[in-house]
């Protein structure tokens, strides 16, 4: 089983610079972004998180959004993707980094959701 991760955003330069960043400390993991409306406006696209699924080459996918409502895009897709997903509703910059660093290290599914668990925001 591979981990990887998918970024979901309302603005392409947030995904984008997040990957930017996460790629320094986890060369070897497999992200992807869905950023912008299908228009390319500011929003997030169910079809553009499926492509996301779709060419991340991990088994599973940890996947992180910047703002809620990129929440009900992310859980239609995986329940249409084929991957395992896990949506976590943590600090979105913060969470993908610990996550992208800990699967760079080889660290277990398991380890990585509790040392996620303080990034987690409550609802």
């Amino acid at each position: 089983m591979s981990l990887g991760i998918t970024l979901v955003s309302h603005v392409s330069e947030v995904a984008d610079g997040l990957n930017r960043l996460l790629s320094q400390v986890a060369k070897d993991v497999s992200i992807t972004t869905a950023s912008g409306t299908n228009d390319n406006d500011i929003g997030t696209s169910m079809e553009k998180i499926m492509t996301a699924f779709a060419e991340n080459e991990a088994d599973e996918i940890l996947a992180f959004y910047d703002l809620g409502s990129a929440k009900m895009n992310l859980e239609m897709a995986s329940e249409m993707s084929d991957k395992k997903v896990h949506l976590y509703d943590a600090a979105f910059i913060e969470g993908a980094y610990t996550a992208a660093s800990l699967i760079q290290a080889g660290v277990g599914l398991a380890e990585i959701e509790a040392q996620l668990k303080p990034l987690l925001i409550k609802q």
